[in-house]
């Protein structure tokens, strides 16, 4: 019989403040152990929290782009349990009254979408971080990391492959990056995947399902779903049962591992924080968020496709994050807004493929948008023709100077003088008799040879269409 798969995913993401969510504390990443947690942090006694304010101002954005209800009305709550990185014995976090409730995200997996219902999202407070290993026999416990601020985002149990999984989180990922409420940093654990799974038979009640927690990577969340979802159904089919447990992922063996029951929400003995007064969200609270709230990225391709005419690869590829749209859009203002697709061509390809070699974001790129549009526009002037800006775009991700100076300085203008071209055209005939006649004679793909030899006899400085347009006239004398 076939199986059902049944996957629900808790996103972590940790919100772009300069303090924690409770305390005046840094957030700054890569800190001496221990040098970021103050009194407030560890819960020592007499010491009482101050809600954020920006952590409120973020929740409330992503609750409209999920068009999402919002929480007028939001309270804190204590969830109370032991983790040696847990020095309060208990996380503050929001249980019946959260900033965000249900929403939905529509992801794209193979042509076809489908709208993943969010349940909800709400601010929470980081633990500390366990770190084993660094003495013998030891676990070293850094506290920096107690009162970061989070939102947890909790989807409904939507997705039925480890496709659609992926395709959520990084929908989500791209969605909170955009807006600015997370800088969505997997390797410094600033955006956090919990994969809940289970299997059933079409029919049947829902399985008991296992999380598998803290997945830092795109790739590792789909090994380990689909891992997951075979180890269950082995499991099941050789008559055996699935408990609800947490299980961590380990990528060099790609296989989990169970690392503690779980807990249900009733172990966790939930009760208002008493130290924090009710939040209250106002309609003009909402409309000042909204306002300054950017261009989503769904909104973003379509106009891209409406208004400037490009595909929908290339509006994906150039809405795949804020900073690359950013890039595109600031270069078509430098063009003169005159050719959005030569831009985008530019931008997915060539420049797209150096950042991959060179491991670098388009933020670091060595080339910026005033040097690449002014590349493009002596494309679009018949300065130089594409081939010979390959090799100006080289010369400037070298470091070499702009693309005029680069252009004058190698002697790269583009011929396109008839008079010299047809010159050039001539010589090339009169040196070829016999491919004249070839061509004449009705083997047309002869054209070809003959620009590429007029093209060679230019040192690649004709401009391809007059020599195009020169030898038809002339071959056809």
């Amino acid at each position: 019989m076939s199986w059902e798969v049944v996957i629900g995913l808790e996103i972590h993401a940790q919100l772009t403040t300069k303090s924690k969510i409770f305390s005046g504390a840094s957030i700054a990443y890569g800190a001496a152990p221990n040098s970021q947690a103050c009194a407030i942090d560890l819960g020592m006694p007499g010491m009482l929290p101050v809600v954020n304010h920006a952590v409120i101002g973020k929740g409330i954005a992503l609750g409209i782009a999920l068009n999402a209800e919002l929480g007028k009305k939001q309270v804190f709550d204590r969830k109370n349990y032991f983790y040696p990185d847990l020095p309060k014995g208990y996380q503050t976090t929001q249980m019946d009254y959260p900033i965000v409730g249900k929403g939905y995200l529509d992801i794209d997996v193979d042509g076809e979408t489908k709208r993943i219902g969010v349940t909800r999202a709400h601010l929470e407070e980081d633990a500390g971080k366990s770190n084993h290993g660094i003495v013998p026999g030891m676990t070293g416990i850094d506290l920096n990391r107690a009162g970061t601020p989070l939102l947890e985002i909790v989807s409904e149990p939507d997705l039925s492959s480890a496709q659609e999984a992926v395709a959520y989180a990084r929908k989500m990922h791209e969605l909170v990056t955009f807006l600015g409420i997370c800088d969505g940093n997997m390797q410094e654990g600033s955006f956090r995947v919990d994969s809940n799974v289970s299997v059933r038979r079409p029919g049947e009640p829902l399985g008991t399902r296992a999380e598998l927690k803290n997945i830092n990577s795109f790739r590792f969340i789909e090994k380990a779903i689909e891992f997951e979802i075979e180890r269950q159904i082995d499991l099941i089919e050789s008559g055996g049962k699935v408990v609800q447990e947490t299980r961590l992922y380990d990528s060099e063996t790609n296989t989990t591992r169970s690392m503690r029951t779980k807990e249900e929400a009733n172990d966790y003995r939930y009760f208002p924080c008493p130290d924090l007064l009710p939040v209250r969200i106002t309609d003009e609270d909402i409309d000042a968020v909204k306002v300054t709230m950017p261009e989503l990225p769904d909104a973003k391709r379509a106009r891209y496709v409406a208004e400037l005419g490009l595909s929908e690869y290339d509006a994906g590829v150039l809405t795949s994050s804020r900073a690359m749209a950013e890039y595109f859009e600031s270069l078509y203002k430098h063009t003169g807004s005159k050719d959005a697709k030569v831009c985008a061509n530019w931008i997915t390809s060539d420049l797209a493929g150096a950042l991959n070699k060179a491991g670098l974001d388009i933020s670091e790129s060595p080339i910026t948008e005033e040097m690449l549009a002014g590349m493009i526009t002596r494309i679009l002037d018949d300065t130089i023709s594409g081939k010979i800006a390959k090799q100006v775009f080289d010369a400037m991700w070298n470091g070499e100077g702009s693309a005029d100076e680069i252009i004058e300085a190698k002697g790269l203008k583009q011929i396109t003088d008839s008079g010299a071209i047809e010159a050039l055209v001539d010589e090339v005939l009169a040196a070829n008799p016999s491919q004249v006649e070839a061509y004449k004679g009705g083997q047309e793909k002869m054209l070809g040879y003959f620009v590429g030899q007029v093209m060679k006899a230019s040192g690649g400085q004709a401009n391809p269409g007059q020599v195009n347009k020169i030898l038809k006239e002339k071959l056809s004398s």
